[in-house]
């Protein structure tokens, strides 16, 4: 029987601190800070925890924590309020450019596409042509 936290099925072949990093919102180090305030060993595996164990592990973070649907949304109205106002970062964000302040001559590729605008950058190999 899989564990269902915060809407996400948490897998059952996997240790515990590994296990809620599934979680939007939960990373390593959260995830061991919970664990350490439970009393949880992080080494055990999902299907090994206690019913009473994941029931305290869930109330603690659907209490204690904003997660998956409730922190996906407070990010994204974020984004939405630095567009509105028209701040630098909400342009970059709104252009979908690198937001904090990486360079974009040469790296993010992935953002701008993957086109390469130089002299050799389409050409083919002079023994290739057809």
């Amino acid at each position: 029987m899989a564990i269902r936290i915060a809407g996400v099925n948490i897998p059952n072949d996997k240790r515990v601190d590994i296990a809620l990093t599934y979680i939007y919102g939960i990373g390593n180090s959260r995830a061991k800070k919970i664990l350490a305030a439970l009393n949880i060993k992080p080494e055990t595996k999902v299907r090994d925890l206690k019913e009473n164990d994941a029931n305290r592990l869930r109330e603690q973070i659907e209490k204690k924590y904003i997660v998956e649907g409730d922190l996906r949304r407070e990010v994204a109205s974020n984004i939405k309020r630095l567009k509105e106002i028209g701040c630098y970062r909400g342009q970059r964000h709104s252009r979908n450019l690198p937001v904090r302040g990486q360079r974009t001559k040469t790296n993010s590729r992935t953002v701008r596409g993957n086109k390469r605008m130089t002299a050799t950058s389409g050409r083919v190999k002079a023994g290739l042509k057809t």
